[in-house]
């Protein structure tokens, strides 16, 4: 066939280290984790390697397929994962971003791990899911001593031994969360699945609406006991080698999150052994909850970094209308904005990271973890949109990689409490834990002093605070402006000046409009733009 033309102001293809992240990297320090940035670069450059970027293409273009049956007629109740999958979770597994943390003496261990989220979550985000829900599981899992000594050196092992057989014969175990049923979905008070004493188990029998990575070898699950909702372990092989009475109805068709398998399951006579008291089912699973909810964060965080630097090696090489897109005044500003954006999340989520094993800190993190999860999270999906239109019709294109993000983004706000459920815990921890919102401006006022429009903002959160008539009704914008004023002392205190600048100008000072690309003109977007530049 002849060539008809030639192929010209096309970008070429982004292969970099996802971890030459200077925001992301000042924090690593700044909170105690310096010692792991050279693996954490080690990590980055697979991440943003071909291959590294093949493996998650794959893992999403195949989905996991549900086998009910062998060919005899047996019922196995397994799932098959593309071979990257595997490949992917391998070294999620092998550089510790499940449990290992939680075994790690070294300061800045969670905070090393946040980083590695961060990073690793670019290659391909739907495994995650799994390495999300073994690293939270652990502080569950504690209230049940003698099922932690068992299994906890399991979860934590830096070895990926995928296949059901019975846990304590494995290598390494990678644990999943059961909790909502049809009827309630988070409203999980009112599940009807039940669990009677068995010697010193008990049986469970029920429906549970998504139990996410199904070939998981453990899981937490909620279930009514005679003394209430409780919180039960249940393996899916049990010690003496027989699968657990658990069946995979079926596989969800999701929107985004396509590489990793989502079901609905029956328990019908499954063997679950109890963790912490009866009755007190929610509080003891909140702690893998609160755990997870960071994780919505930090998949978020690393999403709109992956997006903003896509958006900016697209406008760095394509050039329209006799000049680069960089050029552009108007792209600009789009851009600038969305670093800022970027920016603002991956400094407040490894605050958080770094005040996950300090028990000083757990008031300040009860309350800026559920602001932040509202926040950021929703910030997520129209940061994406807004980068995925950067590149034009190429972004909305599947080999561009971005609708992959954009479909990915949404979960992050609905996993672990969508955006009501978010603002109003936040509520209930103000008022359940007043010494929380102590910690809070604590840490916010840390900035005091340092800008105008910061403290003006934080002025006005105390007043808004002060009362509680319509509280719930005025949820969002409590939270949304408890949100903004964390971001911008964090910035204030950590950032260059550049980017903090431009971030209390806009979210702080009101002077920005209602879509991306609305920073005032005096905003340095070039030294902004540069922190994104690949």
């Amino acid at each position: 066939m002849p060539d008809t033309h030639e192929v010209t102001n096309q970008v070429p293809p982004l292969v970099h280290d996802v971890a030459d992240d200077p925001a992301l990297l000042a924090a690593l320090h700044r909170e105690g984790a310096g010692w792991a940035e050279e693996e954490l670069h080690e990590l980055g450059r697979l991440a943003g390697s071909e291959q590294g970027q093949e493996w998650g293409r794959l893992a999403n273009e195949n989905p996991p397929k549900l086998r009910t049956h062998d060919r005899y007629g047996h019922r196995i109740d397994e799932v098959e994962y593309h071979p990257h999958w595997h490949d992917l979770m391998r070294v999620a597994v092998g550089h510790g971003l499940h449990a290992t943390p939680w075994r790690d003496d070294r300061a800045g261990a969670h905070v090393a791990r946040a980083a590695k989220v961060i990073v690793w979550n670019q290659a391909e985000a739907g495994h995650i899911c799994p390495i999300s829900m073994t690293y939270s599981a652990i502080s569950a899992l504690r209230f049940n001593p003698e099922l932690a000594a068992v299994y906890e050196p399991l979860l934590a092992a830096p070895e990926y031994d995928f296949g059901l057989r019975v846990p304590t014969t494995k290598r390494g175990l990678i644990a999943g969360m059961s909790m909502t049923e049809k009827q309630g979905g988070s409203d999980v008070r009112i599940n009807t699945t039940t669990a009677t004493p068995s010697g010193d188990a008990y049986v469970l029998t029920g429906h549970k609406w998504f139990t996410s990575a199904p070939m998981s070898d453990l899981f937490l699950t909620l279930a009514q006991a005679p003394g209430g909702l409780s919180c039960f372990l249940l393996p899916r092989v049990l010690p003496d080698g027989s699968r657990n009475r658990i069946f995979l109805q079926r596989l969800k068709d999701k929107l985004g999150n396509r590489s990793n398998a989502s079901s609905e399951i029956e328990y019908d006579g499954a063997v679950g052994w109890l963790v912490g008291e009866e009755g007190r089912g929610v509080p003891t699973i909140i702690e893998m909850v609160n755990n997870t909810r960071l994780d919505c964060v930090l998949g978020t965080t690393s999403l709109m970094r992956q997006a903003i630097v896509q958006a900016v090696h697209h406008a760095v090489h394509r050039r329209a209308f006799g000049e680069y897109l960089l050029d552009q005044p108007a792209m600009a500003n789009v851009l600038a904005d969305l670093v800022v954006e970027s920016e603002a999340a991956t400094t407040v989520a490894m605050r958080l990271a770094g005040a996950t094993a300090d028990p000083a800190q757990q008031d300040f993190r009860r309350l800026a973890l559920a602001v932040t999860k509202y926040w950021v999270c929703k910030r997520g999906p129209v940061h994406v949109g807004e980068a995925l239109e950067c590149l034009g019709g190429n972004g909305y294109v599947e080999d561009s990689g971005m609708p992959r993000l954009y479909r990915e983004v949404p979960l992050l706000s609905i996993w672990e409490g969508s955006g009501n459920v978010a603002a109003l815990d936040a509520l209930r921890a103000m008022g359940k834990q007043p010494q929380s919102v102590e910690a809070f401006f604590a840490e916010v006022e840390l900035a005091a002093g340092a800008d105008a429009r910061l403290d003006d903002a934080v002025a006005t959160l105390r007043k808004e605070l002060s009362t509680v008539e319509d509280a719930q009704f005025r949820a969002r914008r409590l939270v949304e402006s408890m949100a903004l004023v964390l971001q911008g002392s964090l910035l204030v205190r950590h950032a260059p000046h550049a980017v903090a600048d431009a971030f209390c100008a806009s979210r702080l000072g009101g002077d920005w409009g209602a879509a991306f690309g609305t920073l005032p003109p005096r905003v340095d977007t070039k030294a902004i733009i540069g922190r994104a530049q690949r």
